[in-house]
């Protein structure tokens, strides 16, 4: 057990304690204000104040943000240590930076609660961030920092022993579009058609009569061709269905009240985990998203617990308490929806702190760094550049143990080329870099 003194306690200090020794080093720990006993402990000990060295303990300068209450604009200085970023330097101390409090400024999203402007979906923009402006989003810093953390109490306490979480690989695929022309109804189809004519787009003309007439498959239906890959080199994927009850400007899959997509997702139930991807309309209406995870879980007759937010659109603390007062406790949104890259800064889940009500709530977030529509959309990435970023994000996640959680979509995986050309062999091609 790890020994913490500090002249207070907190529930931040609680918090971001539990997850670095606790979830990341399988460690138990005790906070103590108690300098006699701290004194008086035989075993790894940590001064997490201003005193000075007490008695053979390691010794971290503490800042202030871990004992305040509210959320105030802070002056962030950031510095190199060891070839990386950190803030929140220490004076006397066995570390040079205050670790706790750096790593809940990131993992809390802090700066997400100042203001701030939005992009153009009404998000936090990447920009606003820290980890953007000093050149560490393609980092999981975090996860960086705790290794280095753990070497070093090492090196203090040769007994300390810790075990960090084995890596992890999960696929992800958000069906927000199931087929490019099935199920579309005659209006949809015939509107399609008359598109395809008038801008002489005379392929996805016989296209689309091929598939209505049932000599072609759809090109967004590559359901079958994942369940071989996912067999083939046995992964555990999650989906993410988009069951709006309406189509719009940005949600415009399948009805709910369809039987083709509640087979759909029926068979997927069969073989895998899926999860509600929240409609853009819902995001800023809690009854229409607890009206859709009841569409959902009245297709599967189970509840749902796992979500995705549609265009990762959401914003803290309101998006965050909405999933919880719905019930979900698996969110799978903490990314940026307009370039790759870590947004809390690590490479593992982690419960939600909100930091209004300064409490550790029951929602655990499992933060993604690649989504194939950053790499196309935003970034403007060649195939081979995406397939170099999505090795990148992989070896990243793999050196500290986390967890590669990536985000695809049927139809980018589709055989239409005029949207992502080529991009199934992209992502088949590092499946077979995986298997290795």
């Amino acid at each position: 057990m790890v020994l913490i003194y500090s002249y207070t306690t907190s529930s931040r200090l609680h918090y971001i304690l539990s997850f670095i020794f606790k979830e990341l080093m399988s460690i138990e720990f005790s906070i103590t204000t108690d300098l006699i006993e701290f004194e008086k402990y035989e075993g790894v000990k940590i001064n997490y104040s201003s005193n000075e060295n007490l008695n053979s303990e390691f010794k971290i300068q503490n800042n202030a943000l871990l004992f305040e209450s509210g959320i105030n604009k802070l002056g962030i200085e950031c510095f190199e240590i060891n070839g990386y970023k950190a803030f929140f330097k220490t004076g006397n101390s066995d570390f040079p930076f205050d670790i706790f409090a750096a790593c809940f400024y990131l993992l809390s999203r802090y700066e997400e609660y100042l203001p701030h402007e939005k992009d153009m979906y009404g998000r936090y923009a990447h920009e606003n961030s820290l980890a953007f402006k000093e050149g560490f989003l393609q980092l999981p810093l975090i996860s960086i920092w705790i290794k280095d953390f753990a070497n070093a109490l090492k090196k203090k306490f040769p007994g300390f022993n810790f075990q960090f979480p084995v890596f992890n690989f999960i696929p992800t695929y958000d069906i927000d579009i199931a087929y490019s022309y099935k199920q579309k109804g005659f209006a949809r189809n015939f509107g399609g058609i008359l598109k395809s004519i008038f801008s002489l787009q005379l392929s996805a003309f016989a296209e689309r009569l091929a598939v209505l007439a049932g000599k072609k498959k759809d090109p967004f239906d590559t359901f079958d061709w994942l369940d071989a890959l996912h067999e083939k080199y046995k992964l555990n994927p999650l989906y993410f269905f988009l069951v709006a009850e309406k189509n719009s400007l940005y949600d415009k899959n399948i009805l709910p009240d369809k039987k083709a997509i509640q087979k759909l997702i029926k068979q997927h139930a069969q073989k895998y985990i899926i999860g509600i991807h929240p409609s853009w309309q819902s995001g800023d209406n809690f009854l229409l998203l607890k009206k859709e995870k009841k569409y959902l879980e009245a297709i599967l007759k189970k509840p749902i617990i796992n979500s995705r937010q549609h265009y990762i659109r959401f914003n803290l603390p309101n998006g965050y308490r909405h999933l919880t007062d719905c019930g979900l406790l698996n969110d799978y949104s903490m990314g940026y929806g307009s370039i790759n890259g870590f947004r809390a800064s690590v490479a593992s889940s982690f419960y939600w702190y909100d930091l209004e009500k300064e409490e550790q709530t029951t929602l655990r977030i499992h933060p993604f760094c690649y989504m194939e529509a950053n790499s196309y959309y935003e970034q403007k990435l060649s195939t081979s550049e995406a397939y170099d970023e999505m090795i990148h994000y992989y070896n990243s996640c793999k050196e500290v143990n986390g967890s590669f959680i990536c985000i695809w979509h049927n139809h980018s995986l589709g055989s239409d080329k005029r949207i992502y050309p080529r991009w199934n062999e992209v992502y088949k091609k590092f499946l077979i870099q995986f298997a290795e």
